[in-house]
């Protein structure tokens, strides 16, 4: 009998929110760079936990950013 290795799909933080903020270049709505999103399958498990770890802060602080700029610069 031969044996596959399991598929184990990247979990990923995506919200279906897929919008870049200019300034910062972060998704708005996970909060992942363009090139993380892309690699995002690629990567190894250390290096997507390293950056679901940032995400919490960077979005906060993309939040405060757009909160504080007027509504035509976003």
């Amino acid at each position: 009998m031969i044996q596959t290795a399991r598929f184990r799909p990247a979990l990923s933080p995506c919200v279906g929110t897929c919008r870049m903020d200019e300034a910062s270049g972060l998704c708005v709505g996970c909060g992942r760079k363009l090139d993380e999103i892309a690699d995002w399958g690629a990567m190894d498990e250390a290096r997507r936990a390293a950056i679901m770890q940032s995400l919490p802060a960077r979005l906060e602080a993309l939040k405060s950013r757009r909160s504080a700029t007027p509504r035509s610069d976003r």
